[in-house]
């Protein structure tokens, strides 16, 4: 099908709102460690979401993987596991900054690393910069680091503003200095997503042809290749949070009722102890999940129609991200008790990041012109 850059910033956007929310219902769960509900709804997001929403859409989803070179697969699986890498700290990047800053930092770094990388190690990088729709592209991407950098001295601006006190109020964990570091490592490490994607294209293009066959829509081919992407991020996060439940014994939360009372706060039961919301916490955690992975659903759906420029598809998205992050931040009221200055510097950054998805769709926009397609054709 024809390329639609304005319905894939769309779906780009669909996929942010999902990403920006899906911690919300995290907040939900009840006296849970952060181990045990960040794998609970990991086997939503990494393993039951993509593989339910593959075979459905995709004719013989698994197939496509099994048919693909053994090299597409080992890639695809190895840079999920280093992206699990990334999302083991993520969460630990909301605990610390908060929404709005966390993801502003941590998706400046996945913005930059994930779009700008694929072409430069496929050696594309100078044949997109001597095209105008590739220079608006990379423009844009420019434009979304400048937005990111705003939203981040908005934050900053704001850690100096607020008493300690008043910051754990609305954050109880909030630690800027540790924050900073966990989302630098969080950021780098999160970009191997995009590499994993375009390590999975062979898996992608074998679906492709399952869908022709089967008379639908091409929205769906890289559904598969999420199957197996995502494998690898289940590998280290699934050791790393077996890891920590056994070090800080709280293997026992996924099946025990009840939990030792809090040292200070509520009226604990009988015997010390108080009971666990188990059904809650497991739904809670499914919700969370499955609309985590609906981020890479619009994700995979928005790549496709971004035209020959696919690898803007990861600045659009992160840019999304943060948009929606910084909106859920304002309705949470993590700004609350800063200065005028620092709204200000929150509002630019959002009008900032949603221009440069506009750019960025501009560029791809561009390039589905006949004499830029053409030329890029001849390329």
């Amino acid at each position: 099908m024809a390329p639609n850059p304005l319905l894939g910033v769309l779906y780009h956007w669909l996929g942010g709102l999902a990403s920006a929310s899906f911690y919300i219902p995290y907040r939900r769960v009840k006296h849970w460690s952060w181990e045990t509900y960040w794998l609970v709804g990991g086997f939503f997001s990494w393993l039951i979401a993509p593989m339910i929403l593959a075979n459905l859409l995709v004719p013989d989803a698994l197939g496509a993987i099994t048919s693909a070179p053994r090299g597409s697969i080992y890639w695809a699986y190895f840079w999920g596991a280093m992206w699990g890498l990334g999302g083991l700290t993520f969460g630990l990047t909301m605990r610390y900054l908060g929404i709005a800053l966390g993801m502003a930092i941590a998706l400046g770094y996945c913005a930059a690393f994930g779009t700008l990388m694929p072409p430069i190690f496929k050696g594309e990088f100078m044949s997109i910069m001597s095209m105008p729709p590739g220079q608006w592209i990379l423009f844009g991407v420019f434009v979304c680091l400048l937005g990111i950098g705003i939203s981040g001295a908005a934050g900053m601006s704001k850690e100096r503003e607020m008493p300690e006190e008043e910051k754990k109020a609305v954050i109880k964990e909030f630690n800027f200095p540790k924050g900073i570091l966990v989302a630098t490592f969080s950021g780098v490490m999160s970009a191997s997503f995009s590499y994993g994607l375009a390590a999975g294209k062979p898996i992608a293009g074998i679906a492709l042809e399952n869908l022709m066959e089967a008379g639908r829509a091409d929205l769906w081919q890289n559904l598969p290749v999420l199957i197996v992407v995502l494998w690898g991020g289940f590998t280290t996060n699934f050791i790393w949070c077996l890891y920590l439940n056994y070090k800080n014994r709280t293997g026992r939360e996924y099946f025990t009722p009840t939990a030792e009372a809090p040292a200070e706060g509520g009226a604990p039961a009988a015997g010390g102890k108080i009971r666990v919301p188990m059904l809650a916490n497991y739904i809670f955690c499914a919700i969370a999940g499955t609309t985590w992975y609906l981020q890479f659903f619009f994700y995979s759906m928005g790549e496709t129609k971004m035209g020959e420029y696919k690898f803007s598809s990861w600045t659009v998205h992160m840019a999304s991200i943060i948009i929606f992050s910084t909106l859920w931040g304002v309705a949470l009221r993590e700004w609350k008790g800063s200065s005028k200055r620092t709204h200000v510097l929150v509002a630019i950054g959002l009008a900032v990041l949603i221009l440069s998805t506009l750019v960025v769709g501009y560029g791809n926009y561009l390039n589905t012109l006949p004499e830029y397609a053409s030329a890029q054709a001849a390329q």
